[in-house]
């Protein structure tokens, strides 16, 4: 039997059908809604084929509203509550007018500074591809010849590596990297895509969020993984509507990265070829199996062919190259 974890996020009424939608664009379609503005409308329906309520329901006409997900218990599960904070962080700074109401979110009785904590019985070093190694912080791991560490926490950014866009995406850039390369990471979070790249030997990683606190974490990663300064710098914007922010990220660059969601990829397509050479790959991850087309659609409209495609779990990953 499947064991699952139960997370409450509180919110109002009318933000209940955003939120759940946004939980389906990141894959999460386990969850349940409590609204006492539902079970209001439903006691004054005069139509309503029923006789009573019984008491122990009539707490619901005062309930909070509260959308309640379900993740799998496993590393999987983990992840999509790392990909869940990062939303809720999201909606937050979107929250000026109070439209998504308190938006506080609870584990299970668990509360949500005590997430990362609660995780570190079940994250342990795990292998990626043919020589990746991913560990936390304060395990240990005895190194086979060849090996590549990548030691990552999990934190409220999104990136420990256990989600199969994220692996996919590492898997691929194994094979992409060949020695020297110039790589950018769009959306980067926590920079672990970036820190792999520079592990299987790329010259230089640009990472780009439009998340202030995931500039910051990817930044404090890549120098826990021993890369200086040097080999990377850092940006906070959205590419998508600051055309300043594509100038200072530049062109010319080898491997182009994208692991987000079906909508900013297609909203990004028409940008990605402006920061490659003429022989540089797109990868582009975070993709549901229901969206996987219109996407792939989206970037052959703007000159590129498909040269891989990985798929784990209703997951989706591509490396496309310029037509």
């Amino acid at each position: 039997m499947d064991n699952f974890i139960q997370i409450d996020i509180y919110t109002s009424s009318a933000a209940i059908d955003g939120i759940t939608a946004r939980l389906a664009d990141i894959g999460i379609d386990g969850f349940a809604v409590r609204d006492g503005a539902d079970f209001k409308d439903f006691l004054a329906d005069k139509n309503a084929n029923w006789d009573y309520v019984d008491d122990s329901l009539m707490g619901l006409e005062t309930a909070e509203p509260c959308v309640t997900v379900y993740v799998h218990d496993n590393e999987q599960g983990r992840e999509q509550l790392t990909q869940i904070k990062l939303l809720i962080e999201e909606l937050r700074s979107e929250n000026s007018d109070g439209f998504y109401g308190n938006l506080r979110a609870e584990l299970a009785n668990v509360k949500e500074e005590d997430w990362a904590n609660n995780w570190k019985k079940y994250y342990k070093p795990f292998r990626v591809g043919k020589t990746l190694v991913v560990k936390p912080s304060w395990e240990e791991y005895a190194a086979n010849v060849g090996d590549r560490i990548l030691e990552i926490d999990p934190a409220s950014t999104f990136g420990t590596g256990q989600h199969h866009t994220t692996k996919m995406v590492m898997e691929t850039l194994e094979d992409a990297v060949k020695g020297g390369e110039r790589v950018l990471d769009l959306g980067c979070g926590s920079g672990i895509l970036s820190i792999a790249a520079l592990l299987f030997g790329a010259k230089e990683a640009v990472l780009c969020d439009i998340f202030e606190n995931a500039v910051k974490t990817a930044a404090e990663n890549i120098e826990k993984n021993h890369f200086d300064k040097s080999r990377y710098k850092a940006f906070c914007g959205n590419i998508i509507d600051n055309t300043e922010l594509c100038e200072t990220i530049g062109s010319g660059y080898d491997i182009v990265c994208a692991n987000i969601v079906a909508d900013v990829i297609i909203g990004m397509s028409g940008l990605f070829a402006k920061f490659m050479n003429k022989n540089g790959k797109l990868i582009v991850s975070g993709i549901i199996d229901e969206r996987f087309d219109e996407v792939m659609s989206a970037l052959s409209e703007n000159g590129f062919e498909v040269v891989l495609k990985k798929n784990e779990e209703g997951w989706n990953c591509a490396e496309l190259k310029r037509a």
